[in-house]
């Protein structure tokens, strides 16, 4: 069984037996059920639909929009969208919502329905849980003929995120075209070679895109991984270029590459962005602050007077993203949070805590100046614009950040297992206790799974909602240290 049915939407391959595989069904059933939530506070009874270019989008596409219209409301259909193009249309258009149907970095053979309130953003859990139970219920009623909806279709919305990304105050274009960078993208053939290739000439980068026809036939496994980039490295190794830049198939994550071919580290790319804002935003606060106590510049450059111990400049990244997020925060005398796994979480605390920027260590970057959602193009262009004014290598700008290594792993249980008591049982074994090595406190967290925190290094264990197993991710010092940590986990999971 593919079919998987979560508060974010639903997902799963293509074809098959109804209730068993994303099929057009099943579309239908949870269309009806969104619309039927959305309907409680429409207030323009418009709802925007994108999608990218998997093979199946278009079938997906027009069972959708067909649905939409039959339960009234008007559809704006954007086309061929990357996600975070299509969570901007919800709001530059005042829509109730939107639906974007992409299944991100999954194959082929997979499709699914995003779900969009009326910010542009994903559904809440409790919002998500709610469409869930009206569709299992089919409680939903479709329009009679004199009130069906309408449909329109508006491909401007690729030119509005451009135009929104290149506005923002940190994006520094004439840095960027100064420095007369030239990249290489892989766009995996789907909507990032539509957008992408605008985006660059704006900013006046050069570029050569790798697999750029959008037709949904992946030319690799679509998730931005080292293990699957081999083409792009190997041109970046035997070609000349400032940077490699790669996106998934519905264009919210982000991975980079060094000028010599080698990954910059898709954790890192918050990282960076995250320093580029946090240095940009400290430079603005602490000139205010030595203003305000009247310290000159060359008073400040002396340390003499007032000390500004807080910057209240916050970031937030989930429980499983790398610790070098918070690591930078603290450079910037600064804030950091971790919110569960899931950018609806991620979200919501940066909204509760007030983060100039967060994410996720997937390549996620959120910036709010723009919009709470993970989106590429931002972290493109301030990405870049960090580069330009460093004046140096991506390689030179790695080397500028802590080393943390991530390894990743998983226990498979049988289907009785008690997944729960297991996880309180290893909460149960760490909490309160202190690391060998260092006379400190460990901290255990549980909103997400557990994750149990020493001085220099975490493991984090979460178990899966479709599957019997427990994912455990562990990070370190060294590779090394990161994978023994994680064979501690096992064994004792395996003693119980």
């Amino acid at each position: 069984m593919t079919l998987i049915k979560s508060i974010s939407g639903i997902r799963g391959t293509i074809g098959g037996p109804t209730g068993d595989t994303l099929n057009p069904l099943d579309i239908v059933k949870f269309t009806s059920a969104y619309a039927t939530f959305i309907r409680r506070s429409s207030k323009t009874n418009k709802i925007v639909v994108g999608r990218d270019a998997r093979i199946s989008g278009e079938m997906v596409k027009n069972v959708v929009c067909g649905t939409l219209m039959g339960m009234g409301f008007d559809v704006v259909n954007i086309g061929l969208a990357t996600t975070p193009t299509t969570e901007l249309a919800v709001r530059m258009s005042g829509a109730d919502g939107g639906i974007i149907i992409t299944a991100s970095h999954n194959p082929r053979q997979w499709n699914a329905l995003k779900l969009l309130n009326a910010e542009g953003e994903f559904l809440t859990a409790a919002d998500g849980a709610e469409v869930l139970d009206i569709a299992a219920r089919e409680a939903f009623e479709y329009a009679d003929v004199d009130h069906l909806g309408t449909y329109t279709e508006d491909f401007s919305f690729d030119d509005r995120h451009i135009e929104n990304v290149l506005n923002l105050k940190l994006v520094d274009k004439d840095a960027i075209k100064q420095a007369r960078f030239t990249v290489c993208v892989d766009a995996i053939n789907s909507v990032g070679a539509i957008i992408l290739p605008k985006l660059l000439e704006r900013l006046g980068v050069g570029y050569k895109i790798l697999n750029s026809t959008p037709n949904g036939d992946f030319a690799h496994n679509p998730e931005p991984l080292e293990k699957n980039l081999s083409g792009i490295m190997d041109e970046i190794k035997n070609h000349r270029y400032d940077l490699g830049i790669v996106v998934d198939p519905d264009v919210d994550r982000l991975a980079f590459i060094c000028e010599d071919g080698t990954m910059f580290g898709e954790e890192y790319t918050l990282v960076s962005v995250a320093d580029y804002v946090l240095s940009e935003e400290f430079k603005l606060r602490k000139q205010a602050f030595d203003d305000a106590h009247g310290i000159s510049p060359i008073r400040a450059a002396a340390g003499d007077g007032p000390f500004m111990s807080d910057s209240g400049l916050v970031t937030v990244s989930n429980l499983s993203s790398t610790r070098a997020l918070r690591d930078v925060t603290y450079k910037y005398r600064g804030d950091y949070y971790a919110a569960a796994v899931g950018e609806v979480n991620v979200t919501t605390k940066m909204k509760e805590v007030g983060a100039i920027i967060g994410g996720e260590g997937n390549g996620g970057v959120i910036y709010p100046e723009s919009h709470y959602g993970r989106d590429a193009l931002v972290g493109i262009a301030l990405f870049l614009s960090n580069l330009a004014h460093k004046g140096c290598t991506v390689s030179e700008l790695r080397a500028t950040y802590p080393n943390y290594y991530m390894a990743k792993n998983r226990i498979d249980l049988t289907p009785d297992t008690d997944v729960d008591a297991i996880l309180a049982r290893i909460k149960g074994k760490y909490e309160g206790a202190e690391d060998s090595t260092n006379p400190t406190r460990v901290e255990v967290t549980d909103i997400d799974g557990v994750k149990i925190d020493y001085p220099e290094s975490w493991v984090h264990l979460r178990k899966s909602n479709t599957e019997p197993i427990i994912r455990i991710y562990s990070e370190g010092k060294t590779p090394e240290s990161a994978q023994a940590w994680a064979n501690t986990i096992i064994r004792e999971i395996e003693e119980m």
